[in-house]
């Protein structure tokens, strides 16, 4: 019989230990009809509940191949959006703290888009010379509008690619919200750095001369991950001299100048299957988020590597953080009394256009 929804002010003094097991019987209870995915990013405390781990994209996958009435994605909204995107009309995507936003994703909105494509009008016609290219780490909306003017969805794993296929399209390219993924893309196909000026959505026009805009090869949207931003060179620099034959590997997310000085750069999948693959007794500094790092250092301990984080600061992502232990318990003790709480859920028309961007990546990837 469905029960009256438990208000969250109940669970916001609970120990996490008290949480835990809360949370292992409460999916018990689900058994089937729920799956737990967690982001790499995800805090230990709530990492260790996931039935699926993995990137964003990844998990939206896996999650769509099950039969599990309730998707519980503990990430961030704009994940909590793909999976909804991505799975069956009967599926239902949940994100338990509807306050896991990402800051990344926030710096582009579609009215700043927009109103950059009517700026762009002013000196170029952008639905016959420009390709929209967004991150999979943006909002729906902007997918949408992507599939909407001919453009592409892309991740830190395939951004190259998808550049080389909007390139085939159209002479130039948008990149939103990241700078410095599509910094580092461009720079991998051989575009010169002053070929990819940065769009300021502050300022008219960009920032940007009309000079500059008919110059351009790709147009970086001012964004960026603040946690990749704590990463600098000198980081990289006093590694070197302290372990000579260590081994640098970086998010994409990461400044050029910090890509530029690394032995490897590449998506979280990457960063895992590279060290995974290495030799024994390798010492490796890694640049990305705090959490990820950390499994990592325990889960290769055994095999003899050492893996150091590249930031003396702590750098962890805090919106992500969000999802919490008590969170996770009120979002599944709810499902257990039959009620859905936080359901994610993108309008059907703009979900319907998102897709047509998503389908586009994955054909070419």
């Amino acid at each position: 019989m469905l029960q009256e929804a438990i208000d969250f002010e109940k669970y916001e003094q609970l120990q996490d230990d008290a949480c835990a097991q809360r949370i292992i019987e409460a999916k018990k209870a689900l058994g089937r009809r729920a799956v737990i995915l967690a982001h790499h990013y995800q805090r230990a405390d709530v990492y260790r509940h996931a039935d699926l781990t993995g990137d964003s994209l990844k998990l939206s996958f896996l999650a769509a191949q099950t039969d599990a009435d309730f998707l519980v994605f503990c990430g961030v909204h704009f994940m909590a959006e793909v999976a909804d995107m991505l799975s069956s009309s009967r599926q239902i995507a949940i994100l338990p703290d509807m306050a896991a936003g990402c800051s990344m994703a926030d710096m582009a909105s579609l009215s700043n888009v927009e109103r950059a494509w009517r700026e762009l009008a002013e000196v170029l016609d952008p639905d016959e010379v420009i390709t929209p290219v967004t991150y999979i780490n943006s909002s729906a909306d902007l997918k949408a509008f992507c599939g909407e003017h001919g453009g592409i969805v892309c991740t830190s794993s395939n951004a190259g690619k998808v550049l080389q296929w909007s390139f085939k399209q159209r002479k130039k390219v948008l990149f939103f919200p990241d700078q410095h993924l599509g910094l580092w893309s461009g720079h991998q196909l051989g575009i010169s750095l002053e070929d990819m000026p940065v769009w300021n959505f502050d300022e008219p026009m960009g920032g940007l001369t009309r000079e500059q805009i008919k110059n351009a090869k790709i147009l970086l949207w001012k964004g960026h991950c603040s946690v990749h931003q704590m990463f600098q060179p000198q980081h990289i620099i006093r590694f070197r001299n302290q372990y000579p034959n260590g081994v640098v590997i970086s998010h994409p997310e990461c400044s050029y100048e910090v890509c530029k000085a690394s032995d490897y750069v590449g998506s979280t999948e990457y960063i895992i299957k590279t060290i995974a693959a290495a030799e024994s007794g390798t010492h490796w500094l890694v640049g990305t988020e705090l959490n990820l790092v950390s499994r990592i250092t325990e889960e290769f301990k055994a095999q003899g590597k050492i893996i150091q984080f590249m930031s003396p600061m702590v750098c962890m992502c805090s919106t992500m953080a969000r999802i919490d232990p008590q969170h996770l318990a009120w979002t599944l003790e709810n499902l257990v009394n039959g009620n859905v709480v936080n359901q994610i859920k993108v309008p059907e028309t703009e979900a319907g256009l998102a897709r047509i961007a998503l389908d586009r990546m994955l054909k070419i990837s």
